[in-house]
């Protein structure tokens, strides 16, 4: 599938006698600045009056009469030696001039010498001073000489700025195929065309239709985006080209077009081709006419709309592009004939977490305790990331253990890990602090127990974990699409389990809910202003259509509400915070005592598991009735 490129036949190459050339320049330009510090061994001819004046400053350190010559070294500039020879001349007085003079010796005497400075042979002085540095300067040149002619290649430019910086992949080099992703069938179904197209056009341009130019992947962090754009290349066996959004954004105006221009020259080049973008909206983010916006980041949109759907459209250059924020591209970027489709890789259902966990325990001793389907109902919401971690985390216990397999029990706080973090065995808390936090845990699952539509608690701990200091974790029962108004309303009562707990227990209250109660109020002011739920203000949404306007130097939010509306808004939110407190503080205040059972309960052993915390609501273990 490879294209030999034309260019490769007209580039120039380079002649040696330029290298030598430029080699020789730069020697003369700079042997009088660096070099000379390499020629120590050479001897100075001077003056018999320069040597006299030297000895009267001081600065004579040996001196050597022989053959009515006279070899001294004297000290000059940064404290360096430098030898010189004069002639001798009849001077009685020469010898008490010596012994009188000062030296920059450490007895401060002048040396009588009977060794003469050996002095470099003018052959090997010419071969330190310009044979050795040419020949060194000629070895630099040639080599970047070979750089810039295999840019030239490229048909890029030696001072160019623009190369695109993509990874390119041969057809032979991705391994990845549609085998390798698990739990996105939907996703490989939809994708599995261009890989068809890609095969056999003729097919398709039959019955005229056109390969289609991109296809957008969009799901959250983890679900395998980039694995999928990654699958489709090696299954189509098409050079691949992968580059990331950010890449694309430059310091220059100008220089993010550049490389868009360079990476579909090159695509196009070795078309047919798959171009794939990740984190797309570093760059496609929706264009506005707002006063200082980004002009780099526009022009390099503006580039890339033009590469995908312009007058000089690529043939047979697919775009697969991956983001978790679809919501702020440019309108024009998610047109057809730009991206002709949108694909959905969302979390897992039940199947596809088995399938996954199939594909990451290949290699991993499993002991027969271990059921990926049980797992695979247990991690609700987990991502094909999460669960290839969740595996890895449970090997890594296994092998700390010296264990040959890896069991239930390495799964179990392996998950228990991923979800609440590292335990923290090295912070102790006191006596305090272990009380205020087991009531605080127990007054989230007491709650959570009554409520009919929260998920069943799975386990309690007052072990500190993360930024936690204690969790209650739920166990889903089932994947969902969505989220009724008693489910909100029911997780709200939970949130402020813990807030209620410490207010009845306790008397008093901790910074240690302040987690649950951003949460809280989160959901609450989501239910008024996003999903409707307000009896108040009814089915109207209050967070699309913000427009940004600037304000003097700063940016504000124009929203599309009135002050009056707004202050509703904040009421309703309030309500419905308050209503959830009251729920939570009825059930508490009525069923204290499986409150303070479940407290003590965590005292004693720290962490309490899903059947522990349901035996405390039996009449065996407590002696009281359900509410």
């Amino acid at each position: 599938m490879e294209r030999s490129n034309p260019q490769n036949q007209t580039a120039p190459k380079g002649s040696p006698f330029t290298g030598i050339l430029w080699g020789l320049l730069i020697v003369l330009l700079l042997n009088g600045l660096i070099f000379p510090s390499f020629s120590g061994g050479r001897i100075v001819e001077t003056d018999y009056g320069t040597f006299i004046s030297k000895v009267d400053s001081g600065l004579v350190r040996d001196v050597v009469i022989k053959n009515g010559e006279i070899y001294f070294t004297s000290s000059g500039a940064g404290d360096r030696t430098e030898a010189y020879r004069t002639g001798a001349i009849d001077d009685p007085g020469l010898v008490d001039r010596l012994l009188q003079a000062e030296s920059p010796n450490p007895d401060g005497r002048i040396a009588f010498n009977r060794v003469v400075p050996r002095e470099n042979s003018p052959l090997l002085n010419f071969f330190l001073m310009w044979v050795l540095p040419g020949l060194a300067f000629y070895l630099i040149w040639r080599q970047a000489s070979r750089g810039i002619q295999a840019r030239m290649r490229e048909g890029g430019n030696f001072m160019s700025f623009g190369s695109s910086g993509a990874k390119i992949y041969a057809d032979a080099d991705v391994k990845t195929s549609f085998a390798d992703v698990a739990g996105q069938d939907e996703a490989k179904e939809t994708l599995r065309e261009i890989v068809d197209f890609l095969h056999d056009p003729s097919r398709y341009a039959e019955i005229g239709a056109s390969l289609p130019k991109g296809a957008l992947l969009v799901g959250p962090p983890g679900t395998g985006k980039t694995l999928i754009a990654r699958a489709v290349a090696g299954e189509a066996r098409v050079p691949f080209f992968a580059i990331s959004g950010s890449e694309f954004v430059q310091m220059f105006v100008g220089m993010g077009a550049a490389k868009v221009r360079d990476l579909f020259r090159q695509a196009g080049e070795k078309a047919p081709c798959i171009i794939f973008i990740d984190e797309i909206d570093a760059i496609g983010k929706r264009r506005d006419s707002a006063v200082g916006g980004n002009d780099e980041r526009e022009q390099t949109l503006n580039q890339l709309l033009v590469e995908m759907d312009g007058f000089g459209a690529n043939e047979g250059v697919i775009i697969i592009a991956a983001t978790n924020r679809p919501d702020i591209l440019d309108p024009a970027l998610l047109r057809p004939g730009r991206f002709d489709r949108q694909v959905t890789v969302g979390y897992p259902d039940l199947k596809g977490r088995e399938a996954i966990l199939k594909v990451h325990a290949k290699g991993k001793p499993l002991g027969p305790d271990v059921d990926l389907n049980t797992i695979a109902k247990t991690t609700i919401g987990f991502t094909g990331a999460d669960l290839e971690n969740l595996l890895n985390e449970a090997a890594l216990l296994a092998a700390r253990r010296d264990k040959k397999a890896i069991t239930m029990t390495e799964i179990e706080e392996a998950m228990i890990k991923v979800v609440a973090g590292t335990e923290k065995k090295s912070h102790k808390m006191t006596d305090k602090e272990k009380r205020l936090t087991a009531y605080h845990e127990a007054g989230h699952a007491v709650s959570a127990y009554y409520l009919e539509y929260n998920d069943p608690v799975h386990q309690v701990s007052i072990v500190p974990r993360g930024q936690m200091g204690g969790y209650t974790m739920y166990l889903p029962t089932e994947d969902k699409s969505y989220h009724s108004k008693n489910e909100m309303l029911d997780n709200l009562v939970s949130l402020l389990g813990g807030r209620v707990a410490e207010a009845i227990v306790i008397g008093d209250v901790s910074t240690g809910a302040s987690n649950d109660i951003e949460r809280a109020t989160d959901i609450a002011r989501k239910m008024v202003t996003k999903y409707g739920m307000s009896d108040r203000l009814g089915s109207i949404s209050f967070e699309s259509g913000h427009d940004e306007i600037f304000i003097g130097r700063s940016m504000a939010q124009a929203k599309p509400y009135s002050e009056q509306v707004a202050a509703q808004i904040d009421e309703e939110v309030k309500s419905i915070v308050d209503a959830a407190y009251e729920r939570c503080e009825d059930i508490l205040s009525r069923d204290q005592k499986h409150l303070i059972a479940v407290a003590e309960f965590l005292l004693a052993h720290e962490t309490m598991s899903a059947e522990e915390f349901e035996a405390v609501f039996t009449d065996e273990a407590a002696g009281h009735d359900k509410i």
